[in-house]
């Protein structure tokens, strides 16, 4: 399975410690240009930037296209373009992207979407990670700063408390 990856959900997952997940879920992990740039910006000390950038299984791929319409038009920015137009050009198994509009313009291309959440709960269910780690990762992805709203996090609890026996 392959997958292209926006920024949230890339560095939610280095924040956590936990690319090593990404790499059991996904046999690829497609980053384009844009999303690196941001996550590993040079000099910077960004949460998880260091491990991102000695992460060298990721690929970071150019998508070919050039979007049709200016992408503020739509409320994107530069690394949800080029997420969905890779995405577009090499049909994935899944986008991972967290922004309510990039999620938005996805479904409306008929894209496969997780987020970050999603990828936990994605987690659990393939016996990578327990339900007490992935309700510890919510809490230190809230704690750090990463926004999720409360319908999501309730979301992600509910689910995981339908899963009777984790498969660890």
């Amino acid at each position: 399975m392959k997958a292209v990856i926006n920024a949230t959900p890339l560095i939610a997952f280095a924040m956590l410690e936990r690319l090593d997940l990404l790499r059991q879920m996904f046999d690829a992990i497609l980053v384009p240009p844009a999303v690196y740039r941001e996550v590993t910006p040079a000099g910077a000390t960004r949460p998880g930037a260091s491990l991102i950038a000695r992460a060298t299984w990721l690929q970071i791929i150019t998508p070919q296209a050039q979007p049709t319409l200016e992408p503020l038009l739509l409320g994107l920015d530069a690394g949800e373009t080029e997420v969905l137009l890779l995405a577009h050009e090499i049909a994935p198994d899944w986008v991972l992207i967290d922004e309510r509009q990039g999620r938005r313009v996805a479904r409306a291309m008929g894209l496969p979407l997780k987020g970050t959440l999603g990828l936990l709960l994605t987690a659990v269910l393939a016996g990578f990670l327990s339900k007490e780690d992935a309700l510890a990762d919510l809490e230190r992805l809230t704690a750090s700063g990463i926004r999720i709203s409360q319908r999501w996090q309730d979301w992600l609890k509910k689910e995981l408390e339908t899963i009777e026996h984790p498969p660890l």
